[in-house]
């Protein structure tokens, strides 16, 4: 189910007989034609487990289940949107940037700290990016919400990429994470700015950079 993109900030999806989407609650600006919307207790593809999963990993950002037959209109906050097409791969991102997507998606957490150790778990810590990630598995799209815009990075095992962790969005791919600096410990608890961390993205896929430091 493809996205029309209004502009920046809006996003049009035409929901068919049949078929479902999901999206966060209070993101439906407007909407034509016989379309429903609930309260979704199983959060998405994947079920009772996948809730608990994302509940446990305090990744469960509410959602609403979209049926019927219509157009409807999705934004929130005012946040620039950026519509990700997935033909099989695996995106991970964040709960809170998930605006809606195609129910055909299996949704699931991954913990981040397993990617990248010790350092894994100080990202999370220090950088207020959370150690569990939401993933989205399949065919469809998925429009995420960022500040000022996006552009998306590819990955190779030749050219790895360092982010800024607040202005990571997503990736997807097989990629590897980990956070970097070349300061001490001292700088890593609280002395050094922002700029002391990077995130390292290695292997094949592509990152989504946001135009901002700013958390959603």
């Amino acid at each position: 189910m493809p996205f029309r993109e209004i502009n920046s900030k809006m996003v049009e999806a035409r929901v068919a007989p049949g078929q479902k989407m999901f999206s966060q609650r209070g993101a439906m600006l407007a909407y034509q034609g016989d379309v429903s919307f609930t309260p979704n207790i199983q959060g998405g593809q994947g079920g009772v487990m996948s809730m608990i999963g994302r509940r446990v990993a305090n990744e469960a950002t509410p959602l609403m289940t979209v049926e019927g037959s219509g157009t409807v209109l999705f934004g929130h906050g005012g946040h620039h949107i950026q519509v990700i097409n997935l033909t099989g791969e695996t995106l991970c991102v964040e709960a809170d940037r998930l605006l809606a997507f195609d129910g055909t998606l299996a949704q699931g957490t991954m913990f981040m700290g397993s990617q990248g150790g010790v350092m894994g778990m100080v990202r999370g810590q220090v950088t207020g990016q959370g150690l569990f990630t939401t993933t989205l598995k399949g065919h469809g799209a998925v429009a995420v919400m960022a500040h000022g815009g996006v552009i998306e990075v590819p990955i190779t095992p030749q050219r790895p990429v360092h982010v800024d962790p607040q202005a990571y969005v997503a990736h997807h791919g097989d990629v590897r994470n980990k956070l970097s600096t070349a300061l001490g410990w001292r700088d890593m608890v609280g002395r050094g700015s922002g700029e002391a961390f990077q995130l390292e993205l290695s292997g094949n896929g592509a990152v989504y950079v946001q135009a901002s430091e700013e958390k959603l």
